[in-house]
């Protein structure tokens, strides 16, 4: 054995048992010491959240159950169902309170987020995007035998031939939509007639069952001005209530029209037909959705809460006007706008270095913070910074109540 990795070893060894130092003043525990608390679904001991190590993502409780419940109530009242996007969250404990609710299943993007929700008790699974290489079609199959209540899209002969001939050598039957293009022409089938005959092959080939039709507008979700974005969305999904109106005139099914998300969830019923609206980002917001306003506030969206936010501390007060934090890129991607301190006015933050996040005082700043501070960001775009984390810690009343793996975390295949 090399000297090197005898050091290595050592180092490794006396890292475990070493005692850990602390001022006298403060409590912390890692990410591991929190998860070992965490125990049969409770916590084994009072932590407040600010005792956690950083960066960490942290969901206030009572705020995600008052976006998940605010969601019901609007779908429930407008006569159209939810079901939401698990990309969003990539947590199976957030899919089960949602379905708790009343969600119809949930949304995937990729089949190894389905993968993971079905292992995690998860099994009405509509996956949004097509399928197309033979490894996905393949895993895609392999998920509907085992879950039946796993549907996928298509949006091309070709596509819908192979699935066909993967169903039909694996001896099942698989359950598709026709993904329809909205007009941002990013997937989706061309929407009337050639949505059609798509439609009309599946139903012709063996082993394929149509369930009906999607149409995700995601142009339309971070329109500024709710009239604006109303206008808009229904514009756009005009095409795919006529595609909707071409299948039920030629006797095929429409069981599943599903579409519509977070900036438009109180929109998207005005759309004949829909069934179901592919929610995502309500249960968790963030500062782009915050800046496009909303139906009673042209300026802020205030529907939903912001119920996520990166817990960071601060490493240098020691230049005017500003401070530096150890939330950079890594822990809150580059998105803009950029991520915004939690109930603080008169003070900017960014993430542009990979490792630092950087805050910047106006004259108004409405506090200063010193090194060792601790302070909360509203997260840039909440999709892509959920990917960033390996779990989140679940917070009510400022204490630890528990700790989720973010199951479908970095599953991007």
């Amino acid at each position: 054995m090399t000297k090197s990795s005898m050091s290595r070893r050592r180092f490794l060894q006396s890292s475990g048992a070493a005692a850990l130092w602390l001022p006298t003043t403060v409590k912390g525990y890692t990410a591991n010491e929190i998860q070992a608390l965490y125990v049969d679904g409770e916590m084994r001991e009072n932590v407040s959240k600010f005792e956690l190590d950083t960066p960490a993502l942290c969901v206030d409780l009572d705020l995600l159950e008052a976006n998940i419940a605010t969601m019901q109530a609007s779908t429930r009242s407008n006569g159209i169902a939810s079901r939401p996007h698990a990309k969003t969250h990539k947590t199976p404990v957030i899919a089960q309170m949602q379905l708790d609710s009343g969600s119809i299943g949930i949304c995937t993007a990729k089949v190894s987020e389905a993968e993971v929700m079905y292992q995690n008790g998860i099994d009405e699974i509509l996956m949004t995007t097509t399928n197309v290489t033979p490894t996905k079609i393949q895993r895609a199959m392999n998920l509907r035998q085992n879950c039946p209540g796993f549907v996928q899209a298509t949006d091309s002969p070709q596509n819908a031939r192979l699935l066909s001939e993967a169903a039909v050598a694996m001896g099942i039957n698989a359950d598709v939509v026709v993904d329809v293009d909205p007009g941002g022409h990013r997937t989706g089938i061309t929407p009337r007639q050639p949505a059609l005959e798509l439609a009309q092959l599946i139903n012709q080939l063996p082993a394929l069952n149509l369930r009906g039709l999607l149409c995700y507008d995601g142009g339309s979700q971070h329109v500024k001005g709710f009239e604006q974005r109303k206008n808009q969305t229904l514009e756009r999904l005009v095409a795919a209530t006529e595609t909707y109106d071409l299948f039920n005139q030629s006797g095929l099914s429409t069981e599943i029209f599903s579409g519509g998300g977070t900036g438009t969830y109180n929109i998207d019923h005005e759309t004949r037909g829909l069934t179901d609206i592919q929610v995502g980002s309500y249960v968790f917001m963030d500062a782009q959705y915050v800046d496009i306003g909303g139906e009673s506030d042209e300026e802020i969206y205030s529907d939903f809460h912001t119920s996520l936010t990166i817990l960071t501390t601060v490493l240098n007060d020691q230049y005017d006007g500003r401070a530096t934090t150890d939330a950079g890129a890594k822990a809150c991607t580059i998105n803009r706008p950029w991520a915004r301190i939690k109930d603080e006015t008169g003070i900017s933050y960014s993430s542009g270095s990979d490792e630092f996040g950087s805050i910047r005082y106006e004259e108004n700043a409405s506090t200063k913070y010193k090194v060792g501070d601790k302070l909360e960001l509203i997260v840039s775009h909440c999709d892509p910074v959920v990917n960033l984390y390996n779990q989140m810690y679940a917070i009510r009343d400022d204490k630890v109540e528990a700790v989720w793996q973010i199951a479908a975390r970095g599953l991007s295949a």
